[in-house]
């Protein structure tokens, strides 16, 4: 788009400019204004604000939305992840810290004896996920980032945390995993400073 270099005289006077910026502004003050006192004495036109009322009601994320952090898991229940490391390399926020051990079957060289994310440090950019050769880690479960209680040491998920939201989400679907999340956050907007988070 090309700009103009000269402005009118009335542009340039900025009163007409005002006006207009007022009219506007007051135009939807009326128009939402209305629209509330329509739905105060019964009559629903239409929802007269754009606030989502968290955790009463979610939002609906996009299938892409990046979630909380998952480890897949095999047939047999046991992870995928091969102890590579890609994830912790891809990271910017180096908020990944893996133990490799060496596993009894053969066929499996190693596997993550110790698989820990801090939630603190990640920035939620899903490079772990672009960089996971045999797609051990996800980040599909369509929830956003916990409330936890004020120790650092509980924003650290572990690994078999994360092994367990793949199982949840397997066995329950992402709609019961995310009203679970949505009930646990109202439980802690009830009693924000009593019992577990």
């Amino acid at each position: 788009m090309k700009r103009r270099e000269e402005m009118s005289l009335v542009e340039r006077l900025y009163v007409w400019e005002i006006v207009k910026g007022l009219w506007i502004t007051t135009g939807h003050l009326i128009r939402n204004l209305f629209v509330y006192l329509c739905g105060v004495i019964g009559i629903r036109l239409r929802k007269p604000w754009a606030t989502i009322e968290y955790p009463n009601e979610g939002r609906p994320y996009a299938p892409r939305y990046r979630g909380r952090h998952r480890l897949t898991l095999n047939t047999d229940g046991s992870i995928r992840c091969t102890s590579c490391f890609l994830c912790a390399t891809a990271c910017p926020a180096k908020c990944i810290y893996i133990e490799a051990a060496e596993h009894d079957d053969a066929k499996i060289e190693k596997f993550p004896d110790r698989y820990e994310i801090d939630t603190l440090l990640c920035i939620y950019c899903g490079y772990c996920v672009e960089a996971c050769p045999v797609d051990a880690i996800r980040m599909d479960t369509g929830i956003h980032p916990q409330i936890y209680p004020p120790d650092p040491r509980a924003f650290i998920e572990d690994k078999e945390t994360l092994m367990m939201r793949s199982r949840l989400l397997e066995d329950r679907g992402p709609k019961a995993l995310f009203d679970d999340h949505l009930t646990r956050m109202q439980e802690i907007e009830k009693h924000p400073f009593h019992g577990e988070y």
